[in-house]
Formats: structure tokens, sequence, C-alpha cells
């Protein structure tokens, strides 16, 4: 769903321009967070199912240390790009910034289809690739998690690589795992949970009822998912789901539990040809006149060539990047409130620092606990974007919370000071 011509990096530093210019920030400051910390690109070998050899490259990008360990996924996709990554650290700098948990920003991947791959091929390509990043990651430096076409299983095959490596079981060098073997409860739904709980604030704030209202999702993958079964059962209408090869429309409302199964079941995970609904694409999707759209899909989702046609007047990003910013300009004029992704989406990660506590502590929550602290820190974090937007007088929530966390970056910078 990325748009070829778009560039993620690029998008970045617009925005964090942006930010920068509305708080005044020290020129100084500025250039250190314009670059990434660090860099790695690795080219490794798998010997594929058949015995023939393959060469694979692998990215992770440290953006910031400043604030705590660097903190994000690993995804596998055949388009990744190394200025995507950056692009990604960077947001997972200012994401754990705006929640206030003390991470900085990290993300990696490996270029490949995993669709193309058998489970076996997968491992040994995981193990590999986790014995590039060695020196790299750990639960004090670097802490990994799942994100596009990775899951519990591969942080399952990273964690027991690591621990081989090192010679003892170090339970907090990557989140998302099963619970089995030191998940936490809860995080595989967080993304989505979060992202409910963060809709709900915004239509609090906004005096809005909840009750039946429609809204419409693109991307129907882990957050998605969860974000449809979380507002279905508080009351909202999905009247629409897309995905990469098809979507389901029903104006009364989608039954998203039998759609959930019938995803599970589809060849692709897909919802294309949902029985009892009509297909819609995703540009029809983007077009239709509900209160509420929820890009949970890939980046650049949301562009100049589709803003103009949004109806919707609250757009809630599940995905990281779906809105591009000259996107952004066209939905500000418009009236459009836009809940970013660094506040919309931060569920995976704050429930992600729980579970690297829990971890370092070798003490497990219960779910309660977990869903608990994660309404509290996302309700709190929502608050505190509201008072920096009034307080530098900005208009969009997205500049608010990248101020927010540019300020609290800058000032941990600022209080570490520069080496040597």
């Amino acid at each position: 769903m990325s748009n070829p011509e778009s560039n993620p990096w690029e998008n970045v530093l617009t925005q964090l321009h942006l930010a920068a210019e509305a708080i005044k920030l020290d020129e100084n400051i500025l250039k250190i967070l314009e670059k990434p910390d660090k860099i790695l690109i690795t080219y490794f070998p798998v010997i594929m199912d058949d015995g023939h050899l393959e060469m694979f490259e692998g990215y992770r990008v440290q953006h910031s240390h400043h604030r705590g360990p660097c903190k994000g996924g690993i995804r596998y996709s055949p388009d990744l790009s190394l200025d995507e990554v950056k692009a990604l650290a960077a947001l997972m700098t200012w994401k754990t910034a705006v929640v206030n948990i003390p991470f900085g920003g990290a993300k990696g991947g490996v270029v490949c289809d995993p669709w193309k791959l058998s489970s076996g091929e997968l491992k040994k390509l995981t193990r590999r690739f986790t014995y590039s990043l060695i020196n790299m990651i750990g639960p004090e430096s670097d802490i990994p998690a799942p994100d596009v076409n990775t899951n519990p299983e591969v942080m399952s095959w990273m964690l027991d690589t690591y621990s081989m490596l090192t010679g003892h079981t170090e339970l907090s060098v990557v989140t998302g795992k099963p619970v089995e073997i030191g998940g936490s409860v809860g995080r595989t739904e967080a993304t989505g949970r979060g992202l409910f709980y963060v809709m709900e604030e915004a239509l609090r704030q906004k005096g809005r009822s909840t009750r039946g209202l429609q809204l419409a999702v693109q991307g129907f993958g882990n957050v998605g998912s969860y974000f449809c079964r979380f507002a279905h059962q508080g009351g909202f209408k999905v009247v629409a789901v897309a995905d990469a090869f098809g979507g389901a429309y029903d104006p009364h409302g989608l039954d998203i539990p039998k759609l959930a199964d019938y995803a599970a079941k589809h060849p692709k995970r897909s919802v294309e040809g949902f029985p009892g609904a009509d297909s819609i694409t995703n540009k029809e999707l983007f077009g239709l006149d509900v209160p509420i759209i929820a890009p949970c899909a890939m980046g650049d989702a949301i562009t100049e060539d589709n803003a103009d046609s949004i109806q919707a007047s609250l757009i809630v990003e599940g995905a990281n990047g779906p809105t591009t910013p000259e996107a952004d300009a066209i939905l500000a004029e418009k009236g459009t409130t836009v809940v970013p992704d660094v506040l919309a989406n931060a569920g995976g990660v704050t429930v992600s620092y729980f579970e690297w506590v829990q971890g370092l502590q070798h003490f497990f929550w219960s779910e309660q606990q977990v869903s608990q602290a994660l309404r509290d820190i996302l309700v709190k974090s929502f608050d505190e974007v509201n008072k920096t937007a009034m307080e530098f007088n900005i208009k969009t929530l997205r500049t608010a919370a990248l101020a927010l966390a540019v300020k609290r970056v800058a000032r941990a910078i600022e209080l570490r000071g520069i080496f040597p």
C-alpha cells in the first residue's frame, strides 16, 4: 500500500522540522535528531529446503538511545528499504517519548517474501539474521519486537538464538514472545486495543456518543483485526474493512467475529469475498461517508491524491506513517482530526515495555493490570499532547505529539550532554 514516489525518511524529516519550528528547538539538537545513531546493513546466506543457497539483505537502525535502550520491530517484506527502516526507527523514538516510557527508537527487517518461504526456511533466516544483530541487540541496548509479517513465533526463534549465543536465557532481549516463554498477556492485541482506547478518548473529548457510530478500517492484520474486535464489542458499527486483496462492506455493520474466522481460513488471510457483504476497494473505503476511518495497513495510504475525498471527521492511525505530509495539510485545511501514529498505535510498544519489565523482574502481571495500565498511559498521553498543542498554539495533533516527543528527547540530550 506504500507510495513508491514518497520517501518515508524525507516525510519523517518534514514532520520533525515542523515540530522543531513550533517549539523553537536548538539547532544543534536538531542536527542530532536528523541522523540515526547507528545503521547496520547485513548480507547473509541461508540454505533453502531444496539445497540451494540464497543471499538475503537485512537492516537494523538505531535512531536514538538518549532516553533508554532502543526499541522497535522486525519486519519481513520484499519491498523493505533502508529509508523506510530509518523512518520507522525515528517514529519509534517519537512514539516512546510521547507515551513517556524509557526507550529510544529502532527498527529492522529483512528483504524477503515470507509467504514464499517454508517454516523451516523462515526459522533459518531468522536465526541467521539474529546472529548478524548479536552486537547490537540486548535487554539493555536494543529490544526487537514483532512487526509486519513477523509474529510471536519469530520472536521465539530470536530469543533462543540470542540465548544460545550468550549462554543463558535472556527473557527481555525481545518482546512480543509467547506467554509460555516470558511474553506478556495482552501483548498480541495491544496495538489494536490501544488504538481503540485512543479513539474512545478522542470522541469523549469531542463530546460524541459512541453507540452505533460507523467506522471503516483499512487493513485486517494484527492491528486492524483486534481493533475491529474491540470496536465491535464496544458498540461501534464497523461497516467496511479492506486489505491488499479485497474488501467487505455492509452499511448495517459487519459481523466482526465471523469476518475474523473467515479471514483466518482464507488462503491469503484476507477478507476478500466475505459472504453476505458487498466488495469494496481501498480507494472506495477512504471515500465512504462515515465519521471515523482507521488506516491500519502499510504507510502512505492517505496521500494528496485521496485526502480530498475523505469525508470522515476523525482518522485514527493504526499503521505507521499512513498519511503523507501533503495529505496532512489537506486534512488540516478541511478540519479533519487526525490522531497520529506516534500516539494512536503506541499500545504495542507500551505493552512491550510492560513485557520487558516483567522479564527483567521475572514477575508477571494479570491481563487486567496490563489493560488498565495501558489505558492510563494512553489517556494521559492524549491529554499531554492536547496541552502541548495549546501551549505552543499548534493546530494539528501530529505536530503537537511530535513537539512533545522532541521536547522530551531534547531534554534528555541536554541533561546527558555530548560525549566526550
